[in-house]
């Protein structure tokens, strides 16, 4: 008979790994927190003895919950005030689990966890299972309740919507680095003309304030359309500080 604490500690070391298949299906990192919650609560409470192997009893139910709140989450996010966002994490962030392969890295990308919102939720469990973290198809299959065939066509399925929707191209970290600093720098600046020049004509902005901070509703579409709208946006006031926080240096 396992004891109290060994259960905790089970748990414990797979924690980070749950943490990380939790992100990639529901795109949020409280989210994930709170399915992960939700498994361990599952966990104390089972007859541990009846559990040949705990890593895949904890991944079937963490499994099962993020599709259950995938489901859900559709429906609410219809009557989702603006357009609904996948949350970024800072490098390092143990949610954003393995990334010893290219394909591990993608599946955290703002780019990716976008696509995959447009995956049913079977496609997306099949996928990031799949690319992420390398389980069979044998296994998702009986995570999910399929055939082993049917698990293996809608990860076919999936990965077609995801080539259908996206432009692979290799980013240079510096580059990119440098970009989003000469691209806040403009916005910082007042001056909309800096932000025109690093547009595309026919550029489409979409944002999510999360609930935390007033956000626009619909997109903005249009280069100057959109320097304009970020122009008003950084500008600072007293508003945006009392909901952000910080000093007036911050936003100077």
């Amino acid at each position: 008979m396992s004891t109290v604490g060994s259960d905790a500690e089970v748990f414990e070391r797979s924690r980070g790994r749950l943490e990380a298949i939790a992100y990639r299906l529901l795109g949020s990192a409280g989210d994930a927190e709170d399915a992960v919650q939700d498994t361990y609560l599952r966990w104390h409470a089972v007859d541990h003895d009846h559990i040949e192997s705990p890593e895949a009893w904890l991944t079937k139910v963490l499994t099962n919950l993020c599709l259950n709140q995938l489901t859900s989450a559709r429906a609410r996010r219809e009557t989702y005030v603006g357009q609904w966002l996948p949350e970024p994490l800072l490098a390092g962030d143990r949610m954003l689990g393995p990334a010893d392969s290219t394909e591990q890295k993608d599946t955290v990308s703002m780019a990716m966890l976008t696509l995959l919102e447009r995956l049913s939720p079977n496609e997306r469990v099949v996928y990031v299972l799949r690319e992420a973290f390398g389980f069979p198809h044998r296994e998702i299959a009986g995570i999910l309740g399929l055939t082993e065939s049917n698990c293996q066509q809608i990860h076919r399925r999936a990965r077609q919507h995801i080539a259908a929707d996206r432009v692979r191209a290799d980013v240079d970290a510096a580059a990119a680095s440098k970009i989003t600093e000469q691209f806040v720098a403009a916005a910082l600046s007042g001056d909309t003309q800096p932000l025109v020049a690093m547009l595309t004509a026919d550029a489409v902005s979409v944002a999510d304030g999360g609930g935390r901070v007033p956000a626009r509703r619909g997109p903005v579409t249009g280069a100057v359309a959109i320097a304009k709208y970020l122009r008003g946006l950084f500008h600072p006031t007293e508003a945006k500080r009392a909901v952000i926080g910080g000093s007036p240096a911050v936003y100077a």
